[in-house]
């Protein structure tokens, strides 16, 4: 049985830890509000881009992109994983990270070659440490990215897509194959309490065409388009990618903070459950070294009487 000095120390040792874990817990409920708020700040750019991509795929004479064509013998996908550059967060990477493992399986049933991209230092601490190879990585935002984090990626995955896994193409002063598919796993933020594992197909894509009719929702739109919807499909193909890689950072930083306020908080109430019983336990130990002390004070004095 434990010592009340031992039991002392627990204590002590469990309410510094509750006092950080609560502080952690209070810091991820101040970010939601703001993740949750850029994240729908950048959802009407988002649907935005969808709808002028949509009348211009309806509009374009051929839609023979290379980010629109499906390639039969896709040898090579890039697969981009959106994980957090700090623990502390529950299941949040871990879930991630086994649709990223899923996704690879899949993948290599199918004869395709994956390549990893890793965004957030748990992603490629955990894929390094295994041994498995990361092709380019980017990291120090998870909690609070900007568009140009997201552009620095796309323009590495976008160059790697329209070379094709037969070409070889030039990231960061070294030569590389290109890829046939892009793939992007990230984590969907739908509550508070619950966060959901995605895995999306980034490339090729498949826009929508847009309807013709107007609907009650909003202005019937009418766009008229200079220079000719070819041109402009080229150029906005790449910054729609961006934008999705954007909408997906957006979603697993708000999903991080919740989880990472979940974890805090089970962890504090823990804390707190355990410095009580803690507490207990040490009072039952000097309750009953008070009670021994007392019986041989009374034995010593009967002693003393006779």
């Amino acid at each position: 049985m434990a010592s009340i000095r031992e039991l002392r120390s627990r204590i002590r040792s469990v309410n510094s830890t509750k006092k950080i874990t609560k502080a952690q817990e209070l810091i991820a409920t101040s970010r939601i509000t703001k993740a949750q708020a850029r994240v729908a700040a950048a959802k009407p750019y988002s649907e935005e881009m969808t709808a002028v991509l949509s009348e211009l795929a309806s509009k374009s004479g051929s839609l023979d992109h290379p980010l629109l064509t499906e390639r039969p013998k896709a040898k090579r996908a890039a697969i981009l994983v959106v994980s957090s550059d700090r623990g502390m967060c529950g299941g949040y990477n871990s879930n991630v990270l086994r649709e990223t493992r899923e996704l690879i399986e899949l993948l290599k049933s199918e004869g395709k070659e994956p390549v990893l991209y890793t965004m957030g230092q748990k992603g490629l601490d955990y894929f390094t440490f295994r041994g498995q190879q990361v092709a380019g990585s980017w990291t120090g935002f998870s909690q609070q990215p900007h568009h140009t984090d997201a552009v620095a990626a796309t323009e590495t995955l976008v160059k790697l897509f329209e070379a094709g896994s037969d070409e070889y193409v030039t990231i960061d002063g070294t030569e590389t194959h290109g890829v046939d598919e892009l793939h992007i796993v990230y984590t969907r933020f739908v509550s508070m309490l619950s966060q959901t594992p995605e895995v999306r197909r980034m490339a090729p894509l498949v826009v929508e065409e847009a309807d013709d009719t107007a609907t009650d929702d909003g202005p019937e739109r009418n766009f008229t388009f200079e220079p000719g919807a070819d041109t402009l499909l080229s150029a906005l193909l790449p910054k729609y990618i961006a934008t999705r890689v954007f909408a997906a950072l957006l979603d697993s930083a708000a999903s991080e903070n919740a989880a990472r306020r979940t974890a805090m908080k089970a962890a504090t109430d823990n804390a707190n459950d355990l410095a009580v019983s803690l507490s207990r336990e040490a009072n039952q130990l000097r309750q009953a070294q008070i009670t021994q002390e007392i019986s041989e004070i009374v034995g010593g004095a009967g002693a003393l009487a006779n």
